[in-house]
Formats: structure tokens, sequence, C-alpha cells
């Protein structure tokens, strides 16, 4: 219950930020409005998926979980800055900025959509994936256009192989010890979850 009621406050969240962006006078020149809610939406959204995700191993008091999060999105972090500095691909646009591939924003919302599906399951799997796939799309399509779809593929395959890397599936119970006692019978029981 306490984890549906994460993603509506998320989904609220989202659409109050939208509602904002509507309502600003921007001077768009050659750019539409939806392309600035996009960009907006990406840039809200490649912070709260995996603030999501993060919150939920603390409302779980899945302690495992917050040890195998925090492993697989700051190894998503380090890998992504460090093949910025390492390859120094150009932005689109001739921005004169070579800092473009992988794309940092896709990699935080695929870390945070491959950690929750992994370790929770695709019932909250997939709507992470779903706003990560948006911060993908915002990422090339916003009024700004930062990124190709090689900078966004490879932002995805640095934020979901970190975390297939470092997080295991979540189960309650791994084992589970029982004994019972009967006049002079005694009983201990054992059984192992993998």
């Amino acid at each position: 219950m306490k984890l549906n009621l994460l993603y509506v406050f998320a989904f609220v969240v989202y659409i109050f930020s939208a509602q904002i962006v509507f309502s600003q006078d921007m001077n768009t020149g050659t750019h539409e409005k939806w392309e600035y809610v996009l960009e907006g939406t990406g840039d809200i959204l490649q912070l709260a998926i995996p603030a999501i995700a993060c919150t939920t191993t603390l409302i779980k008091k899945d302690w495992e979980g917050s040890k195998q999060f925090a492993l697989s999105f700051g190894t998503s972090l380090i890998i992504t800055h460090s093949l910025k500095k390492i390859i120094r691909k150009e932005r689109p646009e001739d921005r004169n900025l070579f800092d473009a591939f992988p794309s940092g924003h896709t990699s935080s919302a695929f870390s945070g959509a491959s950690f929750i599906q992994r370790r929770y399951g695709w019932k909250y799997g997939k709507w992470a994936y779903l706003g990560a796939i948006t911060v993908g799309i915002s990422r090339m399509e916003g009024p700004d256009g930062w990124h190709d779809i090689w900078d966004v593929l490879g932002g995805a395959i640095v934020g979901i192989g970190s975390t297939y890397i470092f997080t295991s599936p979540y189960t309650t119970e791994h084992m589970e010890i029982t004994y019972s006692t009967n006049n002079s019978n005694y009983m201990i029981g054992f059984r192992m979850r993998f």
C-alpha cells in the first residue's frame, strides 16, 4: 500500500511540474510548448525515478536493497561520467561541447527504473521504465536536443548494466526455521528460498 502511494505521489509531482511549465510565458521561437514540457519532464524524472527506487528500499526496510541500489547507482554515475571524459563525443547542433556520450539523464533514469524492476518485479518496473523512456526521448526531442539516439542508448545500457551487476530480486523471507513440540516429541523444520 505504501509503495502504491509513493507512485501516486510521484505522478502528482509530475503533473504539477508540467502545469508549471505550461503556465510559463516562453519565447518559443521555432519550438512548441510541448517540447519544453518534454524536456522539463525529463529533467524531473531523471532524479525522481532513482529517488523513488531509493525511497522504496527505505519504506520496505529493505537494507540489502538500499546497499544494492547505492552500489548500482553509484557505478552507473561513475561509468557515465568517465565515458563522457574518455570518449569526448560532441553534442548535436555543433555546440562545441564534448560530453554527449552517454546521456547522464538517461543513465540515471534507467538505473533507477531497472533497479525497481530487478528488485521488486515488473508490476512496478514497467511504470519506472515508461518514465525512463520518457527521459531518453526528452534528451533527443526537447527544444535543446542535447543528445542523439546513440547517446541515449549508451546511457540506458550503462544504467541497466550497472543494476544487473549488483541487484538481486527481493524476497521477504529467505529462510524459515520452525520448531514444535508435542508431549515428548520435538520437531525442527527448515526451508530456504533461492
